[in-house]
Parts: C-alpha cells; structure tokens; sequence
C-alpha cells in the first residue's frame, strides 16, 4: 500500500495530482549510482519519461548525465544543472533548429539515427564553425519481447541505422568533416522484464558489431545500451527499486571492467515510475445491469498509457485503508475516467474494498510516461505534482 503519513492533510489536495514519493525516488537513485560506481557504467537519465525539475535536480546534482529526445529536454537539461557535456540528444527528427540549438548548449553528443541525418549535421556544424560529437545509432534487429509500440530495435521499426546501411554509414562518416566520432548507440525497446536474456543478447550483439566497426577502422570509444529496463505494475510494492544490478550484470559480461570502452545506459522508466501515483477522488459508483462502474475524476488526459497502449496500473482505494481501516468487503468494478471517449478505462474487472463517493484512489505506478504526457483534451486542467515532503 502507498505510504502515506498524513492521510488528512493528503485528503484536502485537490484531486486528481500526481504524488511523489521523494524517500522513494531517493534510495533508488542511490542504488543506481553506487551500481554506476561498481560497474564502471556511466547513467543517463532519459528526461522524457518525466522531466519534473525538483526530480531533475536531484539527478543532476547525484552526477547523472541526461538523455534527451528534443532540443527543448535539452535546454531543460541544461538548466536543472545537467552538465552539457554529459547530454546525448536522440530522435530520428531532429530539426535544424534543435541541432544548432544542441551545438550551442555544447552537448556531449547526437545520436545519429540515420545517413541523412548525418550530412545535415555535418553541413549545421561546418556553419558554425565547430565540431558536431556523434554517436551512430545501430539497429541491432532484436526483439525485446515487449509492446510493439516500444519496441525500437528491429529492422520494421524507424529508429537506428540498419545492417544494410553500415558500409554507406561509414563512407558518410569519412566525407563529413565536421563531425567527431564517439561511439555506438544500441537501443532495443522499453519495459524489459526478461532482463538477463534480453539485455544479454543486446550485449552479445553490440560486442559483434563493435568488432564488425573497429575491423572496417572506427575507432569506437563509448557503448551505449540505451535503456528499457522493467519494472513490476502488477505489484509495484513488492519491487520498489528496479533491478539494475541483473542489467549492469548481463552488459559486462560482453564488456568486462576495464576493457578499453566506456559503457553508458539511459534508464528512464526504471528510476522514476515506482515513486509516482496519480490520486483521483471517486465523483460517482454506478451500478449496472452485470457490472458497476466507479468513476474517478482523472482521466486519459492525466495518463494516456492504458488508453494508448492498453497498460495495467494498479489501483488502489486509499480511503478504505486509511480511513475505514480496510474492513469493508471487497467488490468488482470497472473503474473509468470522465473523458468522452470508449478507452476512458482504468481497469476493469479490478477487485477493491468497497468504494463510495468522496474516496480517493490511487493509480500507482506512474511516475514514468505520466504527468509528462498530460494534455488538456476536452479542456481540463492539468494535474499538479504534490511531493510526499511536502504534506
């Protein structure tokens, strides 16, 4: 159950908002630094997963590097104390304005996605009369056994630069001037829970081609694993803290510590997902002719994840719990939003104690792909961040 230590003062925010569990987030940041520390593995905290500047702050000042998808992430970055220099920008979009922007901020590289890329980046750079760092992105064609929506290293996906580009890569890389090399980026898909296997073959994979570039004559100094590591929905308190160590674990077996590169992952999900829940307050319980229906007043526009990829969250009746004392009977409802569309749903079929008008819920699990993806779809506010130091 969420850790609440003062129901009262918890109970009179205004719902729904998204609530941080600080000593949460904390410990897990700890344990992946002092993992970053063990391994020899540099971390890069994928901003786009959450980009709450309080969280930011604290990563940035534990010594993590950023992750970014868009030029703006990276300004934000930049201002939540990330160094520049420990910045990678992503995306397979990247606009003229993003890369000089990028090239200004002085990020420590792009991650190239493809050969056009490339020759823009080359020709923007030249412009100004600097060096762009690059890193290519490989598309290692693995399939990470996840959502076909998240799932970003097959050869059917629109991310990385395939096997049969490889050669032309590498002439483009000679052509282009201005561009400095660094590495190879491998990034397969998120929400990876079968994380020897799957994070082995990556590593097994990315160690082939490391080779298959260095025999063509790249010198290759940084590897890069990208991120995707799982973490438990169903039962979010019975992991807490992701499991980073089975991760580092599977990447150096095909990188041992002190071999000659440096190894770098960009967790997202994994730090932030556990230590966030999205409080609604219940407006009405429904009964129907076969089912009943509990309706909350946050919505697919506060967390578009189940409507957009079918994802479970675990709900919650924190009123029964700290107010009934959890000894009302438990019931079966479908528990939906108020937004005008059918994928309104939260879960159904979900076994609560009984529920009442006035009752807060939980929706766990969603620190990661939540707030940050909001929208005000059929003009509702936006939920606000409520931090558990802060009640």
């Amino acid at each position: 159950m969420l850790d609440i230590h003062n129901f009262e003062r918890f109970a009179e925010v205004e719902t729904p908002f998204y609530f941080y569990d600080v000593d949460l987030f904390r410990r897990t940041a700890d344990v992946l630094s002092a993992l970053s520390e063990t391994y020899g593995i540099e971390v890069h905290y994928a901003i786009k997963t959450n980009s709450e500047e309080r969280l930011l702050r604290m990563l940035s000042a534990g010594g993590f590097g950023a992750d970014c998808v868009s030029a703006n992430e990276v300004v934000h970055a930049a201002k939540c104390g990330f160094d520049p220099s420990r910045i990678m920008f992503a995306g397979v979009g990247k606009t003229d304005k993003e890369i000089r922007t990028s090239l200004e901020v002085g990020i420590g590289c792009f991650n190239v996605e493809s050969i056009p890329e490339m020759e823009v980046i080359d020709a923007i750079a030249g412009g100004m009369g600097v060096k762009a760092p690059v890193a290519l992105r490989i598309n290692p064609n693995i399939d990470p056994h996840t959502h076909k929506y998240i799932t970003t290293g097959l050869e059917e996906n629109k991310f990385g630069i395939s096997r049969f580009e490889f050669e032309a890569a590498l002439d483009k890389l000679k052509a282009c001037s201005n561009l400095e090399m660094k590495g190879l980026l491998f990034h397969i898909g998120s929400q990876i829970t079968d994380v020897s296997n799957v994070f082995g073959l990556e590593g097994k994979c990315a160690r082939e081609l490391v080779t298959w570039f260095e025999e063509k004559g790249l010198k290759v100094e940084n590897v890069d694993f990208g991120g995707g590591l799982g973490v438990d929905y169903e039962d979010p308190d019975g992991q807490p803290v992701a499991d980073f160590e089975t991760w580092m674990k599977a990447l150096r077996e095909y990188f041992p510590i002190g071999g000659p590169y440096k190894l770098h992952i960009e967790p997202g999900r994994a730090i932030v997902a556990q230590c966030g829940s999205l409080i609604a307050r219940v407006v009405y319980v429904k009964k129907g002719r076969t089912k009943n229906f509990v309706i909350v007043d946050a919505g697919m526009n506060d967390l578009i994840r189940p409507a957009l990829y079918g994802a479970y969250h675990k709900v919650e009746n924190l009123t029964a719990a700290y107010c009934r004392g959890d000894n009302t009977k438990d019931c079966v409802y479908d528990v939906v939003g108020p937004i005008c569309e059918s994928s309104d749903v939260w879960g159904e079929g979900r076994i609560l104690r009984q529920t009442r008008r006035g009752d807060l819920l939980a929706i766990r699990t969603a620190g990661a792909y939540g707030r940050t993806m909001s929208s005000q779809y059929n003009m509702r506010d936006l939920p606000k961040a409520v931090y558990s130091d802060e009640l």
